[in-house]
């Protein structure tokens, strides 16, 4: 089995470049829906997670308010460290359950994991391949605008602000095993897909 860090900055695609693995064959688990799922009531996560940012950052219903959270994560001064060292052990832990569970199913699966901060975390050693997901800057911002339904302008600062807790794609494309650029149409970026799972099946063809 292939074990796949699949990265990139924000609304860079990253989710999209999955889909395009799965539908090919890939299995794919996004961490960031593991991580909201950690951080819903019962779980170890939550409760630290409250206790550090206080019961402000709650829905009525006991629920965290993710953008209530990101705000207190990502303001002044930033807290995004302490969050991240709450979540991403838990976050990494589940993963690589996940990925010899996928191991022991299929032992010439491609297992890719989805998530922002692989590199910032200093979790890609359980990985044998990193994949780096990149985009033209303003395409960023016109993604995320769309995503969230605000302003161009809106969009610019929270870019801009979460951008600063993330490594440069520059420095992640040194490190990279492949880089899809996802700067063009969506065949361009299948393209791109169906060439690295091409490469990836080879290689784990000569592993086994």
């Amino acid at each position: 089995m292939l074990k796949l860090g699949l990265t990139g900055g924000i609304a860079s695609g990253k989710s999209v470049v999955g889909e395009m693995f799965v539908k090919l064959g890939a299995h794919l688990l996004q961490a960031d829906a593991v991580a909201h799922r950690l951080m819903q009531p019962g779980h170890a996560v939550y409760k630290e997670v409250v206790r550090l940012f206080g019961r402000e950052i709650l829905n009525p219903d006991g629920t965290i308010n993710r953008p209530r959270l990101a705000e207190a994560a990502f303001g002044t001064p930033p807290r995004i460290k302490e969050l991240n060292q709450i979540v991403h052990p838990a976050v990494v832990a589940h993963q690589n359950e996940w990925m010899e569970e996928i191991g022991q199913r299929d032992p010439n699966a491609i297992a890719i994991v989805e998530a922002a901060l692989i590199l910032e975390a200093g979790a890609a050693s359980p990985f044998d391949r990193l994949i780096v997901v990149t985009c033209h800057p303003e395409q960023r911002i016109l993604r995320y605008a769309r995503r969230l339904g605000i302003s161009e302008d809106a969009a610019r600062a929270e870019v801009t602000r979460r951008m600063a807790a993330q490594i440069p794609d520059e420095e992640k494309i040194k490190v990279a095993d492949f880089v899809i650029d996802n700067s063009g149409s969506l065949d361009a970026t299948e393209q791109q897909v169906q060439q690295v799972l091409s490469e990836l099946r080879l290689a784990n063809q000569q592993r086994s």
